[in-house]
């Protein structure tokens, strides 16, 4: 008879989950990195800024694998993306959360160029490389936080909102290309509201959420796998008034 201690001892290690979190320098990459953290994930974090990875990277050493990059680099990215996999063991779930954008009523080019070039460019390639990955490992999870603001577009920040609204067709495009595939790929559509982070800009802002609020709603969207939610979950009405408000009365506002 087999005694308990030896039957212990044939129990199948619990696999750690890994996770990969582009732009975890600040805002909800940062605080995203931390809660995954707690929730008994290896994370390999990567943004711009080498300092603020190293921080949070303190705060539980064993934990995280720091890469700094730039996605507007492509070649670089793809270095440091094949790297940050390697040193995890694998990747399991990456989320983009990397972005910009400014209030641009004067259209400088300049501004709409560097928003273009991040949200578009660089987002793409990433996400592309993300998909390619999952599909030779036949599953994966890919997160995007894209914004509310993809459902219309917007006289004070034209190529901030017209780049969300890109990335909102192309996630929609990959869990078209997942579901025929049939593995076990999902994809993940996050769209913000306001969030009290530096990407939260302008005047009368009303409905700005705390950042821990919206973390861990995304974190409950990612372990349901969910493919399009709204965070908060109100914002869900604003974005059905958006899309129901006739065009000549929109071009007023």
């Amino acid at each position: 008879m087999t005694s308990s201690h030896q039957q212990s001892n044939t129990l199948t290690p619990i696999k750690m989950k890994k996770a990969i979190i582009i732009g975890a320098t600040s805002g909800i990459g940062n605080e995203l990195a931390k809660l995954l953290v707690n929730k008994g994930y290896k994370v390999g974090i990567s943004g711009r800024r080498m300092e603020l990875l190293e921080r949070l990277k303190s705060e539980n050493p064993n934990s995280y694998i720091v890469k700094t990059f730039d996605v507007n680099d492509v070649e670089m990215a793809k270095v440091k993306l094949e790297e940050l996999t390697l040193e995890l063991g694998g990747v399991d779930l990456l989320v983009i959360s990397s972005g910009t954008g400014d209030i641009n009523e004067e259209l400088d080019f300049e501004i709409e160029f560097r928003t273009i070039n991040t949200n578009v460019i660089g987002w793409t390639f990433i996400a592309d490389w993300t998909f390619k990955y999952f599909e030779n490992q036949k599953q994966g999870h890919l997160v995007a936080i894209s914004s509310i603001a993809g459902l219309r577009g917007s006289r004070q920040s034209p190529s901030y909102n017209a780049t969300k609204a890109y990335q909102i067709n192309y996630l929609e495009g990959l869990r078209q290309k997942a579901t025929k595939l049939k593995e076990q790929i999902y994809i993940t559509d996050i769209r913000p509201g306001l969030v009290d982070t530096e990407m939260a800009k302008g005047q009368g802002l009303f409905w700005v959420m705390s950042l821990e609020k919206t973390v861990r709603q995304i974190y409950a969207a990612i372990e349901k796998k969910k493919k399009v939610i709204y965070i908060t979950k109100r914002w869900r009405v604003i974005a059905a008034i958006l899309k129901r408000i006739p065009g000549r009365l929109y071009e007023r506002m």
